[in-house]
């Protein structure tokens, strides 16, 4: 079970850090610890934050916790208050964690000028260049990217050409990047 981006917009806010790194699980766990005086295991953090590809369902001690230090009485308030809070919504969000698309999804990255990829999600933040127009990116570069933000540059933290690094990469520095989820 993997967090809706509802769920991780509210731990973000809450605890008041970021959560794009694996290692930012670190730091959630310890906050809710010192909030509610119960322990949550970083792994387990890592598994509901989407860090670590595993569906087992967790405890409902373990989801109660969460509830409880996001200030409602239990899990299953704050899984009313999230379903309700995505019900009929279009999905034109400007903002997407990379582990919440699904493996295999393609996306188009435009950004000027004239500027355009198309990538596809492989996973555990890689992705592979399937199209590339106007880009130093070419077609089959593997990226490694955490999020992709409208109207901020793309920012790849790593882009690996015919098995060699070439380091980290941005793309739309000036205007930042558009997207479409394909």
């Amino acid at each position: 079970m993997k967090f809706s981006p509802y769920i991780i917009e509210l731990l973000r806010e809450k605890s008041g850090h970021e959560i794009r790194l694996s290692r930012d699980c670190e730091l959630l766990a310890l906050d809710v610890e010192s909030v509610t005086g119960e322990h949550i295991g970083v792994n387990t953090m890592k598994r509901l934050l989407g860090f670590i590809d595993d569906e087992r369902t967790p405890r409902p001690s373990t989801l109660d916790v969460i509830a409880h230090y996001l200030g409602y009485a239990n899990w299953d308030d704050l899984r009313l208050i999230d379903e309700n809070s995505s019900n009929s919504a279009f999905d034109d969000r400007d903002e997407y964690l990379a582990c919440y698309l699904e493996k295999g999804q393609r996306i188009i990255v435009s950004y000027p000028p004239n500027r355009k990829l198309t990538i596809e999600n492989l996973g555990d933040n890689h992705f592979r260049v399937v199209e590339s127009k106007n880009s130093k990116l070419l077609k089959g570069d593997m990226l490694t990217l955490t999020h992709i933000v409208r109207h901020y540059p793309l920012l790849v933290s790593e882009v690996t050409r015919d098995g060699q690094s070439l380091g980290a990469f941005t793309a739309g520095k000036a205007q930042g990047i558009d997207f479409k989820l394909l």
